[in-house]
């Protein structure tokens, strides 16, 4: 059980964990090798520790103390009251959801335990904005994909950002990194995955037409990058390229909005 820590002071040292959230470059250096991660808001933290994640600390603002009180009861991880101004000079912005939680990581499943246990997976290629990683996640988990794979240049799913857009489905859909790109590829495919492609090319066939042909298979569906795509030597290795059909002269739509169609495609054949 802990006791709430009043603080005043924004430079105090047991404040480190939560300094300037939104500078990305920092965040990205900084949460990986400290092997922590920000959760934000009430049913996120919720989430995290559901999955099993250990919290570190937690930063509330006064009116949140009643509403995380079961949580902070029950944990041992110090917990930090502050002013929401002082909450805003911490972390750089307005902590409008009051509760912010400092999380440890855990390993990752590596890319052939998670190719073992799955029938159905994403895989990402170079998806480095973590609005995007984190809509594709919670596409993928609301779509009964089994997890995601994702490049070595892929964003952190576990960025604030990736994590808050989710709603936590990073928490909930296992994810591993293909450590090397694009020869790991091969990895998948010799795992029994039907590798799909998913491209804007005229020349790729329908996606609901090759989902139909191989709903008894397991399937990965492969994204890339917002604007540029899958790279030449992505495509390569793909068993096969299918494309989203599109009307009024859209020629692709986001990649976060073309997952979620892709997924449906191919978990819900008939």
């Amino acid at each position: 059980m802990s006791t709430a820590l009043h603080v005043t002071d924004a430079a105090d040292p047991r404040l480190a964990d939560y300094t300037a959230l939104t500078d990305v470059a920092l965040r990205r250096r900084k949460e990986p090798a400290e092997g922590l991660f920000m959760a934000e808001g009430e049913k996120v933290i919720r989430r995290a520790l559901q999955a099993g994640y250990p919290m570190r600390s937690m930063l509330l603002t006064p009116r949140w103390a009643d509403a995380m009180r079961d949580v902070t009861d029950a944990s041992a991880a110090p917990v930090y009251l502050v002013e929401p101004e002082t909450a805003e000079r911490v972390t750089g912005y307005h902590v409008h959801r009051g509760a912010l939680a400092a999380m440890g990581r855990t390993p990752l499943p590596s890319a052939a335990d998670l190719l073992a246990s799955s029938r159905c997976l994403a895989v990402l290629e170079a998806v480095n904005d973590h609005t995007n990683v984190g809509a594709v996640f919670r596409g993928a988990a609301a779509l009964g994909l089994d997890g995601v794979l994702l490049s070595p240049d892929c964003a952190d799913p576990l960025y604030r950002r990736s994590v808050k857009v989710s709603m936590g489905a990073v928490f909930s859909l296992p994810y591993a990194r293909l450590d090397h790109w694009p020869h790991s590829l091969r990895d998948v495919t010799d795992a029994g995955f039907r590798l799909l492609a998913l491209t804007p090319d005229a020349h790729a066939r329908d996606i609901a037409e090759a989902a139909a042909e191989i709903r008894t298979e397991r399937v990965a569906l492969m994204l890339g990058a917002e604007g540029d795509g899958l790279t030449p030597r992505a495509l390569a290795a793909a068993d096969t390229r299918v494309r989203i059909p599109m009307s009024h002269g859209i020629d692709s739509l986001n990649v976060a909005a073309a997952a979620a169609v892709a997924f449906y495609a191919v978990t819900h054949t008939s």
